[in-house]
């Protein structure tokens, strides 16, 4: 089956200036408006709804309505020029530093080769030093466009922010993100991770040949959030290979200087990825797909694929990943429900 997959936070950005009639339900369950702050209720995240000259236009999910594990929060300036939008999601592999990596690819891509990345750098989340990524960009949109973009991981969720403006009002855009990212506030700041952007150089390997499933079960289902990779731009990873599909070309990285370790293939901005984890027993890697809310176990794999056998995964063309044998489901509550389909291994 294909991936499942998140809207770019870019492509959602722009779809979000469309009338959100039909989000309106679910505005009361993802957010608690107070007087003058807007609080994301299960991730106890909130941030004023003025700030830094921007005022809170709307507000509820982006996907997966009802369930809120994916929210938003437009503001916008009081001349409409300059559009901010914060998310606060929860994936099942949180990684701000990978949320900023594949965020700057989709900018990069969205807004034409002119566009520069000026700053990157690890800052204060309310108050709190190292706990967000910050990157801006000029000269978006052939000169036309300054945006700009931070990270931070708290607990199970990512919180996203983006501000976009014409290019003559840069020092508004960096202003109203830099003012976003101060007001946020934590009911607990410990759960607030340090953050820094990825450092990621070079390991090629060589391609494997193509890899068969086993018939090893796949155990530890509900710990299939854990890879065994530093989070976070917490320790350095290395890009292994590239992945052609139909949709595009995806990376693969593992962690710097680790022989047999995990291996990560980034699928989109909101967390999306695949993973070959090693399995406990020694018997091969197991795959898994990760998502909003969810991840999707498909068994233990004797070796790693091959680039052309994980681009057929990617594609939803590999025979072998045609059911999940397990599913683990994560609320916003915090509850995990995990589901294990007995199926044999093809």
């Amino acid at each position: 089956m294909p991936l499942p997959r998140a809207l770019p936070l870019v492509s959602v950005l722009l779809a979000l200036s469309a009338p959100a009639s039909a989000r309106a339900a679910d505005a009361v369950e993802a957010w608690t408006p107070t007087q003058t702050a807007l609080r994301a209720n299960a991730a106890g995240i909130a941030l004023p709804q003025t700030v830094a000259g921007l005022s809170l236009t709307k507000s509820g999910e982006a996907s997966n309505g009802g369930k809120g594990i994916d929210n938003y929060a437009q503001y916008l300036s009081e001349d409409g020029t300059i559009q901010a939008t914060l998310y606060v999601y929860l994936p099942s592999y949180a990684d701000a530093a990978l949320a900023a990596y594949m965020t700057d690819k989709a900018v990069m891509e969205r807004f034409g080769a002119k566009t520069r990345r000026t700053s990157y750098a690890s800052v204060a989340a309310g108050g709190h030093p190292g706990t967000a990524i910050r990157a801006v960009y000029d000269d978006a949109a052939d000169g036309a466009l300054a945006t700009a973009a931070a990270f931070v991981h708290a607990g199970r969720w990512v919180v996203k922010m983006r501000v976009t403006g014409p290019a003559e009002r840069r020092k508004d855009v960096l202003a109203g993100l830099d003012g976003m990212i101060a007001s946020l506030a934590f009911d607990d700041p410990e759960t607030l991770h340090a953050a820094a952007p990825a450092k990621i150089n070079p390991c090629p390997a060589p391609d494997s040949r193509d890899a068969r499933l086993t018939d090893a079960a796949p155990a530890g289902a509900e710990g299939s959030g854990i890879i065994a990779i530093p989070r976070d731009g917490q320790g350095s990873l290395c890009l292994r290979g590239t992945i052609e599909t139909a949709e595009g070309r995806y990376e693969m990285l593992q962690q710097a200087g680790v022989e047999g370790g995990a291996i990560i293939v980034p699928t989109d901005d909101m967390g999306g990825l695949i993973a070959f984890d090693p399995a406990a027993d020694g018997t091969g890697y197991r795959l898994s797909m990760h998502a909003l809310g969810r991840t999707d176990l498909y068994g233990v794999y004797d070796r790693v694929p091959s680039t052309r056998q994980i681009a057929a995964i990617i594609d939803g063309k590999d025979p072998q990943t045609a059911q999940a044998q397990a599913t683990t489901a994560y609320a916003a509550n915090g509850d995990v429900t995990v589901s294990v389909v007995r199926g044999t291994p093809r």
